[in-house]
């Protein structure tokens, strides 16, 4: 029987916050395509995808281990480092998607831990090689192994149905099989992220002397970290939902499928070995691989790179969060309850910006113009599009010659 302390108490609810804002964070992942599509309505989806996370939270432990095991010395890091850590992750999911960028909660986590664990006991307390091999080559890998999977499936899905393109007994088998793969990815993502949360959990508790070192995480914590990520799930992280399903690309059923399948069963041979993927990187890199693979398909480059810097500075930020939260809880207790404030103020601030412009079930299909970059603008400019061709992603200014009246816009 585990001997609770207070912090350990915090530590924990903590842990479970989190985990329910990496629900709503990543519910995108699994059923930004489906809603996308209208091969769901928007809370049919995510009610299904809520059910399917707490069941695969039960399917395996190997991630977990990795984190509660294989990515810090459990020896010398006291309970607030988790906090510190925890702290870190979460307000990095809250502003990311304030923003609507789909950047990965699991790396949010592992960064915040890496920068609490280095303000705590140095840099030797770090794994070096797990962190290379199970977390930093998994997250270059995934989206580019799922993207090519998923630009390979989509063509090779309209190459199969060329002769049933259009046809209601088509477009009703690829939304099924777009469904079915939905279902997948929220089986893969409750298999994959949930026991990131059982893990720092039962770190906190190795840490704590509530368990032994080397457990595996007891039984209420995997069920508690399962119903935490499907009730954030269920609540929808509509804002990323839209990015995620309109914001980088349009797609079509056979597209959403290809997309979903390839992504599912990256993360679900990832989980298998024991890798701490990004779930969000895996299908981001599918959807944009979808994108690629149709005839004539787009993807929001200027999007795309938002998402990209947002990858880029997910471990360095949540790892300076963490550091810094850490050695305010050095100075004691009423070090830890300042950071708690923070957190708590934080959070309430984010969630009061959000409700200047509401983006829930009703409007997630909603997508704004946007506007023209750069190097779009330019490739435009000196490469006009061939006549009767019309893109609906990007706009730019191009003057006509002096000889014929300008038009005020045109569209490439």
């Amino acid at each position: 029987m585990e001997s609770f302390s207070l912090i350990l108490a915090i530590v924990v609810i903590t842990a479970l916050a989190f985990d329910f804002t990496n629900g709503f964070h990543d519910t995108a992942n699994a059923m930004a395509t489906t809603i996308s599509t209208g091969a769901l309505r928007p809370k049919v989806a995510v009610a299904m995808s809520a059910v399917l996370n707490l069941v695969g939270a039960f399917l395996s432990v190997e991630v977990a281990n990795t984190i509660s095991k294989g990515l810090v010395d459990e020896t010398g890091i006291r309970p607030e480092v988790i906090f510190a850590a925890l702290v870190g992750a979460i307000l990095w999911n809250l502003l990311t998607w304030l923003v609507g960028l789909p950047s990965s909660s699991s790396h949010a986590l592992m960064g915040g831990l890496i920068g609490a664990t280095i303000a705590s006991a140095g840099v030797g307390a770090v794994h070096g090689d797990v962190l290379v091999t199970k977390v930093l080559i998994p997250a270059i890998a995934a989206p580019l192994v799922a993207g090519i999977a998923a630009m390979l499936a989509t063509k090779l899905m309209y190459s199969l149905g060329k002769k049933a393109e259009g046809s209601k007994a088509s477009e009703k088998g690829y939304r099924a099989g777009q469904i079915a793969s939905a279902g997948l990815v929220s089986l893969a993502h409750g298999t994959n992220d949930a026991q990131k949360t059982m893990g720092i959990i039962t770190l906190a508790l190795v840490t704590g002397g509530a368990i032994a070192p080397g457990s595996n995480p007891p039984t209420w914590v995997i069920l508690s970290a399962g119903v935490a990520i499907a009730l954030g799930t269920y609540l929808g992280g509509w804002r990323i939902i839209r990015t995620m399903g309109k914001g980088l690309t349009d797609l079509q059923p056979q597209q959403g499928f290809a997309a979903q399948t390839s992504a599912a069963t990256v993360i679900l041979a990832s989980s298998h070995l024991g890798f701490s993927l990004s779930t969000t990187h895996s299908v981001s890199g599918s959807v944009m691989g979808a994108g690629l693979g149709r005839k004539g398909g787009v993807v929001r480059w200027s999007t795309a790179t938002r998402m990209f810097v947002a990858w880029g500075l997910t471990l360095p930020a949540a790892a300076l969060v963490g550091a810094i939260a850490e050695y305010v809880t050095g100075f004691g207790s009423w070090g830890t309850a300042l950071v708690a404030v923070f957190l708590i103020a934080s959070s309430a601030a984010i969630w009061l910006r959000s409700r200047r412009e509401v983006v829930d079930h009703t409007n997630v299909n909603d997508t704004a113009e946007e506007p023209a970059g750069v190097v779009t603008t330019a490739i435009a400019a000196v490469t006009p599009p061939p006549a009767g061709t019309a893109t609906d992603e990007l706009t730019a200014t191009i003057p006509a010659p002096a000889s014929e009246p300008a038009p005020s816009q045109a569209t490439v």
